[in-house]
């Protein structure tokens, strides 16, 4: 693996590549690697970092929020746009030409909020092409500003590097991004690639990298498929989560966020109803096929959700608490996590709370900190007829009590069941049916979702 120092010198020593630098919050980070490797002329036009907000905004353009996607794009526009003008007579048809920016908060003096950043790259893949877009959105973990600044600069030259040697593998590209940095000092929690060469490119795919490389913990994705970054997403919207393989999505699963939102919304103060956003989620370990996450599959099941008007969340997050300190990052308004009586259940086994000194009473603790609260779908004995439901489960043997104490105190509230007809086939059942070409399944799975279902398992997985 290239140092940072080696992987700056290597394209400047390239006569094909050429560009600007404007960097906001951080110093010239990026920038200054280029610098301090030989041969930075071959490479450098212009760098400038416009930190004063009216100098700023003199350049670029007004802006809502300096530290933001849409500040970048202004950036790119406006750097690239120059560039091309004033240099593309004079050497275009031999230069790929690129401007890198960034906009970043980094840690201020006797400041404690959240330090991030986003970084682009608007490039050409060949002279004379029109141009390709690259942006990241990472979060700077260090405490003291000068390793955030180090952190910075590091994946501003990995980003670069990249994008002109790893751009057609894109497995490569992701693990490179934080090349030369000890884990826990970054996270990169977006990923997108637009414009020329990119148009049939599925953005989702690189946010799933992310996640599978342990760059990031989650991506989320809208139901338009638009790759999203959840903290801008979820910032201090009420959220009901249902969690699943959906493998495949069935009506079930919809019945599910259909009863359980008419009770969560009993719990939003007036106006918050409209402001809520539903999310299916899947861990990484729903998404394996063996030891490998198959993105075929992936990709359909995103598309099943997505045709339901669902946004869908990846993450890394067995755990319910660790799910639930993730959404309480983002928002300050409840959150109703949906569930069957299965996975509440398994909510009081051990093997959850094994990292925990706390142990299960840990666990429940981080879980319910915030405005937390578990709505449980019924489940029915397809033998006997028996219907279980919230106030009826039976939690494991010294828990009993604990449970009572969640539903008193309205920690755990019960969702009233739809067509219990939804309820004889589970997920694993229907698909059992569609390997074995049973026809019927269709009756289980919403329309619209038939043919990602199809698609997935047209075969008995390996």
């Amino acid at each position: 693996m290239p140092t940072t120092y080696e992987k700056a010198q290597e394209l400047n020593l390239d006569p094909t590549i050429y560009g600007t630098f404007a960097e906001i919050g951080a110093g010239q980070e990026t920038a200054n690697w280029f610098f301090r490797a030989s041969g930075s002329a071959g490479m450098v036009a212009k760098t400038i970092s416009a930190y004063d907000m009216t100098m700023s905004d003199a350049i670029y353009g007004k802006c809502d929020r300096y530290v933001s996607r849409m500040r970048l794009r202004q950036m790119l526009d406006h750097e690239y746009g120059i560039l091309v003008e004033r240099l593309s007579p004079q050497r275009g048809k031999d230069t790929t030409f690129f401007s890198f920016c960034n906009t970043v908060r980094a840690r201020g003096y006797l400041d404690t909020g959240e330090c991030h950043g986003w970084l682009g790259l608007r490039f050409q893949l060949k002279p004379e092409e029109p141009p390709s877009d690259i942006f990241i959105h990472v979060r700077l973990l260090d405490q003291a500003n000068a390793d955030q600044m180090e952190a910075l600069g590091v994946v501003g030259v990995n980003l670069i590097h990249a994008a002109f040697r790893h751009r057609s593998h894109l497995g490569q590209f992701v693990t490179s991004l934080a090349e030369n940095l000890k884990p826990g000092r970054v996270e990169v929690d977006m990923l997108k690639f637009h414009g020329h060469g990119y148009s049939f490119f599925d953005n989702r795919l690189c946010s799933l990298a992310l996640v599978e490389a342990g760059l990031t913990e989650s991506a989320m994705f809208r139901a338009d498929g638009e790759v999203v970054q959840s903290a801008e997403a979820l910032y201090k919207r009420p959220i009901l989560l249902l969690r699943g393989s959906f493998d495949p999505v069935s009506k079930l699963h919809v019945q599910m966020l259909e009863q359980a939102r008419s009770v969560f919304a009993s719990s939003l103060a007036d106006g918050e109803q409209e402001r809520t956003i539903e999310l299916c989620e899947m861990t990484m370990a729903n998404l394996l096929r063996g030891k490998a996450v198959d993105h075929v599959d992936f990709i359909d099941r995103c598309d099943a959700l997505q045709a339901l008007d669902k946004t869908v969340l990846v993450s890394r997050y067995p755990e319910f608490h660790r799910i639930a300190a993730y959404l309480s990052r983002s928002t300050d308004r409840p959150i109703g996590i949906v569930l069957s009586i299965g996975l509440l259940n398994e909510l009081f086994k051990a093997k959850w709370s094994e990292d925990l000194a706390g142990g299960v009473l840990e666990s429940f603790g981080r879980l319910f900190k915030n405005q937390v609260t578990l709505y449980v779908y019924p489940w029915k004995n397809r033998h006997t007829g028996e219907l279980v439901d919230a106030e009826s489960f039976v939690a494991p043997e010294g828990c009993r009590h604990l449970y009572r104490h969640f539903l008193e105190t309205g920690k755990v509230r019960g969702v009233p069941v739809g067509d219990e007809e939804l309820m004889k086939y589970t997920s694993r059942d229907i698909r059992s049916m569609i390997e074995k070409g049973d026809e019927s399944w269709k009756q289980h799975v919403p329309e619209v979702a038939h043919r990602s279902a199809m698609h997935v398992h047209a075969a008995p997985a390996d």
